[in-house]
């Protein structure tokens, strides 16, 4: 150890004065304005505006990933022995903990299951999947009193019908999406929540009434268009936009006043593309169960919502042969 001509030593210097004169507190400036900037777009990410490209969309889309900026924050501020940093990289820590915290606790799979909740299960099944037998296994292993899927396609639907016909005797498969139930269905009818310029053989949305033990339920089944991310568009969400604004005209019409919806909407709960559905049906209260894409899931664009209801939790179940990852829920009355 090294004493400066003052008498004190070079370790006691690592968090005093730099060889610029600048205090603990003076470093760290540059990293402390980019938590601050975390922080803001973490609580207030509305005001990001949605000019060509949607950027505001695509930062929703991926809004969970910012917290990864505070481990990277921290390390700077330990690295310049910034006082100012190590305390401005508190302000994305506590927003991210504040806006998915509550995701955290408990944990899926920590709590006891409710008795009477009811559970059910949503996955983009994949029109090309390999194996969609041992993907109904996947479903079934679940117990659930409600699947439902997308894309199925006359290649795949007999597996699925076969699969689960002693489980669910009651089903309704219109178009390429369809449910499974323990509970006879009623007043099946087809969702036309197609965009502009779509064509009528394009159907993806049905709606039942599920008669459960906790009553009738409504039960909306649904597959909003696809993302596109290219460097001429940015990201290209007018299709799906306008789909969910329509989905969200039906629930407001809906006479039942309990409703669940089992979907791949194409985007997450913090989506404002999405907001039409958000603001009239409850996200879960548990589990982040990102369900794509399967090989490194990155976001939960597979969605259980509802009406006078509640999605206590919501999981993931072990991959199949499709580009998404199956999701399970539980909701009570």
């Amino acid at each position: 150890m090294v004493e400066d001509v003052n008498g004190s030593t070079s370790r006691g210097h690592r968090w005093g004065p730099d060889a610029r004169g600048r205090s603990t507190w003076a470093r760290g400036r540059i990293a402390a304005v980019a938590a601050a900037l975390t922080a803001w777009l973490l609580v207030f990410h509305a005001t990001v505006p949605d000019l060509p490209g949607r950027p505001g969309s695509l930062l929703e889309t991926f809004l969970p990933w910012l917290g990864l900026a505070v481990p990277a924050l921290l390390a700077v501020g330990l690295l310049r022995r910034s006082a100012t940093a190590l305390l401005a990289a508190l302000l994305p820590a506590v927003a991210w903990l504040a806006h998915f915290g509550h995701l955290l606790l408990p944990l899926p799979g920590s709590a006891p299951q409710d008795p009477t909740a009811l559970t059910v299960v949503q996955h983009n099944a994949a029109d090309d999947n390999p194996d969609p037998a041992g993907t109904a296994r996947t479903l079934l292993a679940a117990d659930a009193g409600l699947v439902a899927l997308q894309e199925v396609v006359p290649a795949t639907r007999p597996a699925y019908d076969a699969a689960f016909a002693e489980r669910y005797p009651h089903s309704a498969v219109l178009g390429t999406v369809g449910l499974w139930s323990a509970y006879p269905l009623t007043e099946v009818r087809a969702l036309d929540i197609r965009p502009h310029g779509v064509g009528r053989d394009w159907q993806r949305g049905l709606r039942a009434t599920a008669a459960t033990p906790r009553g009738e339920i409504a039960v909306y089944v649904v597959h909003l268009p696809s993302l596109r991310l290219t460097p001429r568009s940015g990201f290209d969400s007018d299709r799906r936009d306008e789909s969910a604004a329509l989905l969200g005209s039906l629930l407001a019409a809906e006479r039942l006043d309990r409703v669940v919806l089992l979907g791949d909407l194409n985007g997450t709960v913090d989506d404002r593309g999405l907001a039409p559905l958000t603001t009239r049906l409850d996200a879960p209260a548990s589990g982040l169960a990102f369900s794509w894409p399967a090989s490194l899931p990155l976001a939960r664009i597979d969605h259980v919502l509802a009406r006078r209801a509640e999605v206590t939790r919501v999981w993931t179940l072990p991959a199949t042969g499709s580009d998404h990852v199956p999701v399970a829920a539980s909701v009570t009355f």
